[in-house]
Formats: structure tokens, sequence, C-alpha cells
């Protein structure tokens, strides 16, 4: 199907999308964006401030639609004249690490060795004495709160 075969009100009926695939087909090549969308816009006859005022709306109806897809520099074509090539990559986080028995016991005396950061030795609060704790109860059930 040509663009220039099919009637101006059916053309008005179609998706901005819709449109941009016919063009792309027409070219057969890759297009940059602005200018997938000018053809648009001139097929439809539409004013210069369309191009610049719903662009971003094209940009958003084209990354939606499985039918193109976005190359490099801009570029956009049809998903069809395209394989995909999908890349796995092994990220660090999943590289098994191995410990020696020396790395384990090293990384013990280095916890050993901090020095507690939340502990204020001039801080006198810290030292509550057994005796202030005696009358306290533990209650394990919210609802066996029965104080004697």
């Amino acid at each position: 199907m040509k663009l220039k075969d099919i009637p101006k009100e059916e053309l008005e009926l179609m998706g901005y999308d819709d449109i941009a695939l016919i063009v792309l087909q027409e070219s057969g090549k890759k297009m940059k964006l602005a200018d997938i969308f000018k053809k648009v816009c001139e097929v439809l006859e539409l004013p210069d401030n369309v191009l610049e005022n719903q662009l971003m709306d094209f940009f958003e109806q084209m990354s939606i639609n499985k039918k193109f897809i976005m190359l490099d520099n801009g570029f956009w074509d049809l998903q069809s004249r395209h394989k995909l090539d999908v890349v796995i990559e092994d990220s660090d986080e999943d590289e098994e690490v191995t410990e020696t028995n020396e790395d384990i016991e090293e990384d013990i005396n280095e916890e050993n060795n901090d020095e507690d950061i939340f502990y204020d030795k001039d801080d006198e609060t810290d030292d509550v004495a057994d005796d202030d704790l005696a009358d306290l109860m533990i209650v394990d059930d919210p609802d066996e709160t029965n104080l004697e």
C-alpha cells in the first residue's frame, strides 16, 4: 500500500504511527525520527507548528509500538528488518566467591578489632545498674497485660 494511493479521509483516520509504518516501508531504509514525522505531517497537510508541538508525543508512540526499533544516532526503522541480539552480561555479584580459612580468620579479627562506633565512653547514661531493671517485666503477648 502506497501513501499516494490512500485517500486523504482515510489517512486522517489513521494514527501517526500507522502512517510512519508506511513511510518507512516506502523508503526502504532507516530514517531520523524528525524526518519520519515531517513526512507524516506533509502527508496529512498539517501546519509546521504541529511538527514542533507534537514531536515528543510521536516519539512516545514510536517507542511503545513494537513494529519500530530505535537505532543508533537517532535513527528509526521497522523491527521486521532487524534481528534482535540478546546480550546477557554477568555482573560481579553473580560470581561465586571462594574464601580461604585465612581470609575468614582475617575478617573475624578485623571485626573484633573494630571499635564500637555507637558507644560513647563519656556518656554516663550507658551505665545502667542492674537494680534499676529488677522491677521490669517481660510480656510476650500484648494481651497479657495483667499486672499484679
